[in-house]
């Protein structure tokens, strides 16, 4: 009897122990799966959303979170009710700097860890640190980025016409005289897009500010605090206009730019012989050229990046781009922000095609064609970038009359009467 008893009260002890130990781990569960759950909400969608998510693949497999991407042509609408209301998800990736400085200014960003601060440090220029940054505390990782400052040319005939590119502006007008007294017209440009017509010629201004001012003066521009007609911008403009406003040196004279949509002004380039060189647009620009020289973009077509001006700003770049930010600062969260700053991240998108990043560890031989080594290369070689001025401008002016202004300058009105009409335009503080 007593031995049966003993029997019965190990199997009791035991089964105990049993449940006991399957209660604690279905207690545990889920705050495991919530703590190795990271959520990232962003812009891109359909292809760029599937390319984005091939980008997290190594970083699930090494670490064993699951990241989870929710993508919206409406996230940067979402994204400000969601942090307003208390539920961001854990990182964003926001697309204009400014939505960076409004979450950071409000105290919903976390600032980045010491160790993804010094990832930044040691695998970009100061650039895009400082791009990233917000009353001395860092907060965004930037990764897919797209420029502007591009110079395309028909790579076969040039060859055959015994140009070489050029390294600074001076050697630029030297070539364009070259093409001038061999008969022919250096520039193709077109600013027609509709309601947004002028919006190409913003660009060439703001890349010449770039070179002429520097970045400094240049961030004191899109903020406003100088005018829009400052000495600075009337430069700027004056540089411009030489080119734009000489029959000799562009396609067609003033009128044709008027005229000309922005995607067919790099057509000219691929006649034969060519009717005009050189086409000053962003990595896009392929997409519109001859399917015949699509198809053979490698043999076809040439790029190098807008001479400097002033050797003492380098050869900046203009463009655009992601950084990712924190709305929460769990060591899973900062782990993939450091990934971020990686090659690694960004390699698979590379490959596939459609993106660029400015990362310094970047292996060049992982982008497929050597137009697309080239661009990254002058991206990731770039001292000084700036995001497009007229994107970060208030709407009036940088979508509004900034647009309208270089069109009317094409058409004849004086530099200084344009920018005046710009700068009375600014909506007052």
């Amino acid at each position: 009897m007593k031995k049966s008893v003993l029997i019965l009260f190990v199997v009791f002890i035991a089964f105990s122990f049993l449940f006991t130990g399957c209660s604690k781990k279905e207690a545990a569960t889920p705050a495991e799966e919530e703590v190795k759950t990271i959520v990232i909400q962003g812009a891109f969608v359909d292809e760029e959303a599937f390319r984005f998510e091939e980008c997290l693949v190594a970083f699930e497999a090494e670490t064993g979170i699951d990241v989870i991407y929710e993508g919206s042509k409406e996230f940067e609408t979402q994204i400000l009710v969601q942090a307003e209301a208390g539920t961001p998800p854990d990182i964003a990736a926001l697309p204009q700097p400014g939505l960076m400085r409004i979450f950071a200014e409000r105290g919903f960003l976390k600032p980045l860890s010491t160790g993804v601060v010094s990832k930044i440090d040691n695998n970009y220029t100061s650039a895009w640190k400082e791009l990233g940054s917000y009353n001395g505390k860092v907060y965004g990782v930037f990764h897919r980025v797209n420029a502007k400052s591009f110079v395309w040319y028909p790579k076969k005939a040039f060859e055959a016409a015994g140009y070489k590119v050029p390294k600074t502006w001076d050697e630029l007008q030297k070539l364009s005289d070259q093409i001038v007294a061999d008969g022919s017209v250096p520039w193709s440009i077109g600013i027609e897009s509709g309601g947004a017509t002028g919006w190409a010629a913003t660009d060439w201004m703001e890349d010449i500010m770039l070179r002429t001012a520097g970045p400094e003066v240049y961030d004191k521009w899109v903020n406003h605090e100088i005018p829009f007609n400052d000495p600075a911008v009337i430069n700027a403009a004056n540089i411009m206009a030489k080119i734009w406003l000489d029959d000799k040196y562009t396609y067609g004279g003033p009128s044709n730019i008027l005229t000309t949509s922005f995607g067919d002004a790099v057509t000219p380039l691929f006649d034969t012989p060519p009717r005009a060189w050189l086409h000053r647009q962003g990595n896009f620009i392929t997409g519109f050229m001859p399917e015949s020289i699509q198809a053979n973009l490698e043999e076809e077509v040439g790029v190098f990046a807008l001479p400097e001006l002033n050797p003492k700003w380098g050869t900046p770049v203009l463009g655009g781009g992601d950084q990712f930010v924190a709305f929460n600062d769990n060591p899973e969260v900062m782990q993939l922000m450091e990934y971020f700053t990686t090659w690694e991240s960004a390699a698979p998108w590379a490959k596939a095609g459609g993106a660029m990043f400015p990362h310094k560890d970047t292996n060049f031989d992982d982008y497929t064609s050597d137009i697309g080594r080239e661009l990254a290369k002058i991206l990731v070689n770039a001292e000084v970038f700036r995001f497009d001025a007229s994107d970060l401008m208030p709407a009036e002016v940088g979508a509004g009359t900034f647009w309208t202004g270089m069109a009317d300058l094409v058409g004849g009105v004086p530099v200084k009467d344009v920018l005046d009409q710009i700068e009375a335009s600014w909506p007052a503080e």
